[in-house]
């Protein structure tokens, strides 16, 4: 099932890129980054509304530790967008993306550090053959 829902990330992921691409003509980055963050905590609040996720939910549940990981996911979600949109104002939609995905290197070795994720030579292979279709894909 992680498959498939995997796979449907990186198709909306995939259409955050052109729909993004096609919006940003005549806006500012910075501003098309709040809007959209906007409509996504719109939209994220409604669903958990809807499938009744703060029902049971209560702040009491949360360290400290918990509340300050998940503000700093925020805030790195958040200049990742950032970033993202000032990149594919200026560049190609498909070498933006491509080399946006290389986030999935980061992760390989971030997880190897942090959190004893095991990182061996296919996972250095794999990251390798990333590295090199991203480059192939932006170079023009």
């Amino acid at each position: 099932m992680w498959v498939f829902l995997a796979i449907l990330s990186s198709l909306t992921a995939a259409l955050v890129a052109i729909l993004g691409k096609l919006g940003l003509k005549h806006i500012d980055t910075t501003l098309a980054t709040t809007i959209r963050s906007l409509v996504m905590a719109v939209f994220l609040l409604s669903t958990s509304l809807i499938l009744g996720k703060w029902h049971s939910f209560s702040s009491q549940h949360l360290s400290a530790k918990d509340w300050l990981l998940i503000i700093l996911s925020g805030v790195a979600g958040a200049l990742s967008w950032l970033f993202y949109f000032l990149a594919l104002k200026k560049g190609a939609a498909a070498g933006v993306a491509a080399i946006d995905r290389l986030s999935v290197i980061w992760v390989v070795l971030l997880a190897a550090l942090f959190l004893g994720e095991k990182f061996g030579w296919r996972g250095a292979l794999g990251s390798v053959l990333m590295v090199l279709g991203a480059l192939l894909i932006s170079w023009r």
